[in-house]
């Protein structure tokens, strides 16, 4: 299975780091808000709670790799829905001091496990896994040299390639030009957490 990999290989370069002059690498917990799919008005924010590992490799940049989960059930209680994303971001901070903006860009991967059940037993059991793009904006302020409390705006599945078929439909309308060169995205997500460094 790819995830697991991709997230152990990437666990074990964040701690390599932790051993250079440079790097400050830490770990801690974190909330969520996300909406899986912005065009539906409907859907509202769901919540999640998850860990991160950041290291800041130099005052500059740092990489992130993070994990949520939610799961919920239907009111009957014969469905069960857990979902967990996990991503992995290069963050660029535009300061060196205890406040420090940053963007941030990586992968994500995304599994949503279906469970039909009958009382306590799980009968049926389905996985649905997703890649995508994410891209977002946030801030951490360092309180001390090894706490930092950072929130972030991501934007997620995003469409690098376009829709040819809807910018022809739209062309009556006249989509801004700058527009035209950002990139599509389906979801959002809000998060919050603090980070212990060491």
């Amino acid at each position: 299975m790819r995830v697991p990999l991709i997230c152990g290989v990437a666990s074990i370069l964040l701690l390599t780091m932790s051993g250079t002059a440079s790097a400050q690498v830490g770990i801690g917990g974190r909330i969520s808000f996300v909406r899986s799919d912005v065009d539906l008005v409907d859907e509202e924010s769901r919540r999640f709670f998850g860990g991160q590992i950041r290291a800041r490799m130099t005052p500059r940049t740092g990489l992130e790799l993070s994990l949520d989960r939610r799961t919920e059930t239907n009111e009957a209680e014969t469905l069960r829905i857990q979902s967990t994303p996990i991503q992995a971001s290069l963050m660029l901070f535009f300061s060196q001091g205890a406040f420090s903006p940053f963007v941030l860009g990586g992968a994500g991967w995304y599994a949503q496990k279906f469970e039909t059940l009958v009382g306590d037993e799980t009968i049926l059991s389905e996985t649905v896994r997703e890649f995508g793009w994410h891209a977002g904006l946030g801030a951490e302020l360092k309180m001390g040299s090894h706490v930092g409390l950072h929130a972030d705006y991501r934007y997620t599945f995003l469409d690098f390639d376009g829709d040819d078929d809807d910018d022809d439909e739209d062309d009556d309308d006249g989509p801004p030009i700058i527009g035209r060169f950002l990139p599509a995205y389906r979801g959002s997500m809000w998060t919050a957490g603090l980070t212990f460094y060491f």
